[in-house]
């Protein structure tokens, strides 16, 4: 996420399917999300919507002007002051761009919740197709093991107590490509009528994962 290498072609190709391409985000962006060092005390615009990453040891902050961000279907879109994008829904990664490597599509199968996921006890085995750059690697099929983890102690999750989310673990076991890759780890708030998910874990080569968190912290996360 750190280097300048923006492929717009596939950025605009990513924002045309998200429901904000006529949102000022697009052509503001480098006004509204801090460049600095000092992104965690940035005065932010409410409008907007944030997300912390972590990424070599660096914080930046990602911005997206998605709406019912935190809708179980929602596909949300987030930008970085370098024009770098990511695409999630539900917490799972759907596209990176403009960084040394790229998930360029992800194709999902219909996945369970997270609620209904945090009561089963039996691990989760799935498939994710994904399209991935450098090289030109389409169709790229990742076999994973999705399961609930206890709570880690080694997690960039800030100021939320991490034992009031649920954990999950998604292993790679093998993969199409040339790499297994490290572990995802997602963290869940689950109430009786909700499910959120704050805090991620991803790797998208064996050289570039980041960790990312909903920013700024929501009081009901504060527990």
């Amino acid at each position: 996420m750190i280097y300048r290498i923006v492929v717009l072609g596939c950025v605009f190709a990513l924002t045309a399917c998200s429901s904000i391409t006529q949102n000022p985000i697009i052509p503001t962006i480098g006004q509204i999300v801090p460049h600095d060092r000092h992104v965690d005390s940035a005065q932010l615009d409410s409008r907007f919507h944030y997300l912390r990453l972590t990424v070599n040891g660096r914080v930046i902050l990602l911005a997206s002007g998605t709406l019912n961000i935190d809708d179980i279907d929602a596909m949300s879109v987030w930008y970085s002051a370098d024009r770098e994008v990511l695409r999630f829904q539900n917490g799972r990664l759907l596209a990176a761009v403009g960084a040394t490597s790229e998930w360029r599509k992800v194709r999902l199968p219909a996945l369970p919740t997270w609620s209904e996921l945090a009561k089963n006890s039996k691990p989760l085995s799935w498939t994710r197709i994904r399209d991935a750059m450098p090289g030109y690697r389409y169709d790229v099929a990742d076999d994973l093991i999705l399961q609930r983890i206890a709570a880690p102690n080694d997690s960039e999750l800030q100021a939320i107590e991490p034992s009031s989310l649920v954990w999950f673990e998604e292993r790679m076991v093998h993969t199409s490509d040339s790499d297994v890759l490290p572990a995802a780890r997602y963290a869940v708030a689950i109430s009786k009528t909700n499910e959120r998910v704050v805090y991620g874990e991803q790797c998208v080569s064996k050289d570039l994962c980041f960790t990312w968190q909903q920013w700024p912290v929501a009081a009901k996360d504060k527990q």
